[in-house]
């Protein structure tokens, strides 16, 4: 499928609040869902001024790409900051460190947001304490000091 710059920007953006944490808005145009794409999310981000894109975050099994169109900001990859700017990318492998961007500019901040869609997905927040269980639809949200580590 194609579609045309005119038809992304028609696109109706889809206001998004991450679910644990207000900061986090972005006005989210699924690419990949308009055209018919079920296992990899591609998305056109617009993080305001002043917010968060998401929770500061990692995944187990998913992979993540980020690449900055315009505006500016600040990406936290672990314990490092990193200034962002068009044309900038960011990878996040499984595994990989936790990760969210803010914008601290004047404008909007416009990314490419891309990303596997597995079944099945484990997402740690370690600034909330929380592990989020993903499977087939379903979503288990548990606080990190319940989850019990067995010795096979």
């Amino acid at each position: 499928m194609f579609l045309s710059a005119q038809d992304i920007e028609a696109l109706e953006g889809v206001r998004k609040v991450h679910f644990l944490n207000t900061k986090a808005v972005r006005i989210n145009k699924s690419l990949g869902d308009a055209v018919g794409m079920t296992q990899l999310g591609v998305h056109r981000i617009s993080v305001p001024p002043g917010h968060l894109s998401t929770e500061y975050h990692c995944h187990r099994y998913e992979e993540e790409a980020i690449y900055v169109l315009s505006g500016c900001g600040v990406a936290t990859l672990g314990d490092w900051k990193q200034p962002i700017g068009p044309g900038d990318f960011i990878g996040c492998p499984t595994n990989g460190v936790p990760h969210e961007m803010y914008n601290d500019g004047d404008e909007p901040l416009v990314c490419l947001v891309m990303g596997q869609r597995l079944v099945q997905d484990v997402t740690d927040y370690p600034r909330q304490g929380k592990r989020l269980y993903r499977n087939s639809g379903e979503w288990d949200l548990v606080d990190g000091d319940a989850i019990v580590h067995v010795q096979r």
